[in-house]
């Protein structure tokens, strides 16, 4: 990733968060979709949290850094998005094929990545010249909103709803993910 695509970029770690959403399939099979939607916001709060954590102390007890925590961010995300179109499975869900996945995962970022690419263009990139630390704190708030919306069953005055929340943490944390990963480069 040397000259700045952002398309591509995207591309290349959306790969990275299938890679590993696909793996925890096979682990795990698809248990993740009794999960009704303040638990998969609560995950990502979690995850969010610690990546802020990490970023004011610059302390890990956990061997892992923040860019598994984004990726994981990301994942539960794209969860909440197929539970939001899915609904929750009860009881015992039903297992889904890895291609089942794999097509749903890919389904919610391409439409995730349409929003980004509109949005990217009407601010001009902004979120390059953004801390990192912003981006985090950036979707902590939008958390924040979710679980104001979802303590309001889900209704809205003038707000956006769940969906649009839910993309837009996932192109935040994509952001970050572009410039750790540029970072990363740099330093190699």
């Amino acid at each position: 990733m040397k000259k700045q695509d952002t398309s591509a970029e995207f591309d290349i770690i959306e790969q990275q968060c299938a890679d590993l959403f696909a793996n925890k399939n096979r682990d795990y099979g698809s248990a993740w979709r009794v999960l009704r939607l303040p638990s998969l916001t609560d995950q990502i709060y979690i995850k969010a949290r610690r990546v802020r954590s990490i970023q004011e102390t610059g302390i890990t007890r956990v061997n892992e850094g923040i860019i598994p925590e984004f990726i994981g961010i990301v994942n539960y995300s794209v969860m909440a998005l197929v539970q939001l179109e899915k609904g929750v499975e009860e009881g015992e869900p039903v297992a889904l094929s890895a291609d089942e996945i794999l097509n749903m995962f890919h389904h919610h970022m391409k439409t995730t990545k349409e929003l980004m690419l509109k949005k990217n263009h009407d601010y001009g990139e902004a979120w390059r010249q953004m801390r990192i630390t912003s981006l985090t704190d950036i979707i902590l708030m939008k958390l924040l909103r979710i679980k104001s919306i979802e303590d309001n069953k889900g209704k809205t005055l003038v707000s956006e709803g769940l969906a649009a929340n839910y993309q837009d943490i996932i192109n935040y944390a994509m952001f970050a993910l572009i410039r750790l990963t540029l970072e990363n480069e740099q330093m190699s």
